[in-house]
């Protein structure tokens, strides 16, 4: 019996199961979320400073952080990239 999957990657398999776009939306997610409390935490932020300086709540700041939660918009990373002194980056790279 030959295995299919055999000399694939992990990106094919999810590409074939149609999950490859729902996956990296999550990792994107998730280094988001841990980019912005790390350099909250390097600049001393408590995080109601720094909802404050993104102008929005507790409560929003608290989705933002939340890795599992993916209902982020660009406004709002734009808005904790500027709290923070830093540069939002979004870039498309080719399918492979």
């Amino acid at each position: 019996m030959t295995n299919p999957h055999i000399g694939s990657d992990f990106d094919d398999f999810l590409s074939e199961e149609g999950l490859l776009a729902e996956v990296e939306a999550v990792a994107v997610k998730r280094v988001f979320a841990f980019q912005v409390a790390r350099l909250m935490k390097e600049q001393n932020l408590t995080k109601t400073e720094m909802a404050h300086r993104m102008k929005t709540s507790r409560a929003a700041l608290d989705r933002l952080l939340d890795p599992e939660n993916r209902s982020i918009t660009l406004q709002t990373m734009e808005g904790a990239a500027e709290a923070m002194g830093a540069r939002l980056k979004v870039e498309l790279v080719p399918a492979a």
